[in-house]
């Protein structure tokens, strides 16, 4: 999958909130994320902490959403779809990084 494609998701499953504060889409969303590296495609380096900082800004809005359950402010069901927002973001971070880690190992076993 290319990146462009894991970003807009990453995007999309940012930007879907309900009426909650989301740093990560505050952060620019996709079009911040793929940056110019020194040889003309995306800066690895900064394109995995934003989405880092995607998967951050999805947690630190499930919790904003499980404290206004708590307090009676927000609706049981926009908690619960922010749990899943942020877990299915979780998820896909995870995927992400086990792809990386297997890429990795596959050019680490290529003889020199």
């Amino acid at each position: 999958m290319a990146i462009e494609g894991i970003l807009s998701t990453f995007d999309s499953l940012a930007n879907t909130s309900q009426g909650l504060t989301n740093t990560a889409a505050t952060a620019g969303g996709a079009n911040d994320i793929v940056g110019i590296g020194g040889s003309g495609g995306p800066d690895f380096g900064a394109t995995l902490n934003k989405l880092i900082s995607a998967v951050e800004g999805s947690n630190a809005q499930a919790n904003q959403a499980t404290i206004g359950m708590v307090d009676g402010t927000t609706d049981v069901h926009d908690a619960m779809i922010a749990l899943q927002r942020a877990d299915m973001t979780f998820q896909l971070a995870m995927q992400v990084r086990n792809k990386l880690v297997n890429a990795y190992q596959e050019m680490m076993r290529m003889p020199v």
